[in-house]
């Protein structure tokens, strides 16, 4: 697999995502060999599956507020990639989306990151994407982990998801805003 077209291929090819593939629903990801600034997050939500747009709802815009980027940056930039840890929406839970499916991530993350040599950050929104990328490194919880974000420069970010749903977090972690969001708006010059 050489190019992200044989990649996005194989991923609809695959007897797990055989249920999207018949539906007509592609994979969402986006790659580019220009690619400096990688986005982890958890999985499209249905509002992104059928928008075809990551990010396209209050969260995104609260993460385009922290990386300090305007919508037309964040979309149409070929230096930002977006991997989230399932292609594809997962369903709804009883509170929320289902989480992304086991697996997933491990099988085609690493063809899509060797065939983006120039990625100098991977931001890892959420507990999955730190679960699958820092593993033993973590912390005891996603905000230790979090407030020592240094520890894993320059290589990962992790960051608390932007979400509506996390404002009560961000409240009690006044350090977040003070702390966090100047590193991360400073990858905006990946960006150049």
């Amino acid at each position: 697999m050489t190019t992200f077209e044989d990649i996005q291929q194989a991923i609809m090819a695959d007897p797990m995502n055989e249920d999207y593939t018949k539906r007509g629903i592609p994979p969402l990801f986006k790659a580019s060999e220009e690619a400096r600034l990688v986005i982890v997050g958890q999985a499209p939500g249905r509002k992104a599956e059928e928008t075809r747009l990551f990010w396209n709802d209050p969260s995104g815009d609260r993460l385009r507020e922290w990386l300090d980027v305007t919508r037309e940056e964040f979309y149409g930039s070929e230096k930002i990639a977006q991997l989230p840890m399932d292609f594809y929406f997962p369903g709804k839970a009883k509170s929320g989306d289902k989480p992304p499916r086991k697996g997933f991530a491990e099988k085609w993350h690493p063809p899509l990151l060797e065939a983006m040599p120039d990625v100098k950050t991977i931001l890892l929104v959420g507990s999955y994407a730190q679960k699958y990328y820092l593993g033993e490194r973590r912390k005891e919880n996603l905000t230790e982990t979090v407030r020592n974000f240094r520890e894993y420069l320059p290589r990962f970010m992790p960051l608390v998801h932007p979400s509506p749903l996390n404002i009560g977090w961000l409240k009690r972690n006044s350090w977040f805003e003070r702390e966090v969001i100047p590193v991360l708006r400073e990858l905006k010059h990946l960006l150049d």
